[in-house]
């Protein structure tokens, strides 16, 4: 009898859909067909949403302020757990100039441990995607480490280690976790991308792991910047100071196949990242803050696949009084399905851009939180909120219309940094694609 009245039921609902919904497909469908202004309207309520997106971006305000550090460093690099499960508290860990890597929480911004006695210079830090816990972080003198930040001890639970010539200066995991890969500086002739299997990282603690692999003819100068894809785990982008903007798919057996892409930028790639509809743009920026933007998706067809090249973003973004000195990196809103750029100036005011293929735009400008330039960020699309450090030492946390309760503005830190900053500039036009 429950199965009889359950098929009824069912079938009453089919009906209730077709009469109550059906009406209104068709509606849509023929306005859509009929009326000529139909696909404008479309067009202004996307340009809504994404102006309304800008307006949340221009209006982010200084939530929490991280209090002073004992040793003031510049905040090099960031990145924020993911929560595993809802309510569970997230952390942020930074990667700073005097080779220590230093963990918050995420909501307070309250210090919680450091690790440090680092033997070289810390190339950027990664939470892994499925432990919220996790954390990497590569050294130039050859070796990723993985730390559980849960534990108060210094020692890490992985190490990956490289060859004995490697100085890793750019690293990055992938999106399941199954795969890191480094990318080292240029020794005498030889440069790397060098590959590690990461998988069960918390069950074999205080090992050591040796690469599976590695790339070795595709760049011929440092790799300055690794990127996984978001959603892809096979997908990797690589940059380098020779330029080039190079896609790998590592499933594939050996390099040469594996090459799927490669892009000129022109310059010495400073930052890169994914953006797009499934994520199939490539952007970058360069070290003499440059911009290039190319579209994966159009690499089978007869359609450029160049978005926009923009060679010094400083010349080309009016920012009014306040000047555009650096770029930091970008970050694409979901959301709004819109890539955005950071930049700043050298007394901490960073600068929100909006990239179209058109052309950039400036956002907003945040201002009265940093003093100095800002060297790293963080945006979360959950709360809709931006992390950033820099040189003054400073964590900062921006939230839509929040009010900070002290507004004191740090002084600038007159410290030497112990980052060298590799900028090689290329005025060659050189483009190539690979299909």
């Amino acid at each position: 009898l429950s199965l009889q009245q359950d098929v009824i039921a069912g079938f009453l609902y089919a009906i209730l859909i077709l009469v109550v919904f059906h009406p209104v497909v068709d509606l849509i469908d023929n306005f859509n067909l009929t009326y000529k202004y139909a696909p404008l309207i479309i067009i202004t309520l996307e340009m809504t949403a994404v102006e309304k997106v800008e307006e949340q971006l221009a209006g982010l305000r200084i939530a929490k302020r991280s209090a002073p550090s004992e040793e003031p460093a510049y905040l090099l690099d960031m990145d924020t757990s993911t929560p595993a499960q809802p309510g569970s508290t997230r952390f942020v860990a930074v990667s700073c100039s005097n080779k220590s890597l230093r963990v918050y929480d995420r909501e307070a911004l309250r210090f919680l441990r450091e690790y440090s006695g680092h033997p070289g210079v810390l190339s950027g830090v990664r939470f892994a995607h499925a432990c919220d816990s996790v954390v990497f972080s590569a050294c130039s003198e050859g070796t990723v480490k993985c730390w559980d930040v849960r534990s108060a001890t210094q020692k890490p639970v992985q190490v990956f280690s490289g060859y004995p010539s490697n100085v890793f200066i750019s690293f990055d995991v992938s999106c399941t976790d199954l795969i890191v890969c480094a990318g080292t500086e240029k020794v005498e002739k030889d440069t790397f991308l060098v590959f590690w299997d990461a998988r069960g990282i918390t069950d074999c603690a205080s090992t050591t792991k040796e690469p599976l692999g590695v790339y070795s003819e595709s760049h011929n100068d440092d790799i300055t910047k690794i990127c996984f894809h978001p959603i892809e785990p096979n997908l990797v982008v690589s940059g380098s100071t020779d330029g080039l903007v190079n896609v790998f798919d590592i499933n594939k057996d050996n390099e040469d196949d594996a090459l799927i892409s490669t892009c000129n930028s022109d310059s010495s790639v400073s930052s890169l990242g994914w953006s797009g509809e499934d994520y199939k743009q490539v952007y970058c920026m360069t070290h003499d803050e440059g911009f290039c933007w190319w579209d994966m998706a159009q690499l089978d067809t007869e359609e450029p696949i160049t978005l926009l090249h923009v060679l010094d973003v400083r010349e080309s973004v009016c920012t009014e009084n306040h000047g555009l000195h650096y770029l930091v990196g970008g970050l694409y809103h979901e959301k709004a399905g819109k890539l955005f750029l950071i930049g700043g100036t050298s007394t901490g005011n960073i600068h929100l851009i909006s990239c179209g293929t058109d052309g950039l735009s400036l956002v907003g400008t945040l201002c009265g939180g940093h003093s100095a330039t800002v060297r790293s960020f963080c945006w979360s699309p959950t709360d809709e909120s931006l992390l950033t450090g820099g040189e003054d030492a400073q964590l900062l946390l921006w939230k839509p219309g929040a009010v900070e309760r002290s507004l004191t503005k740090k002084a600038s830190l007159k410290i030497a940094s112990s980052v060298q900053k590799r900028v090689r500039v290329h005025n060659t036009s050189l483009k190539s694609r690979k299909k």
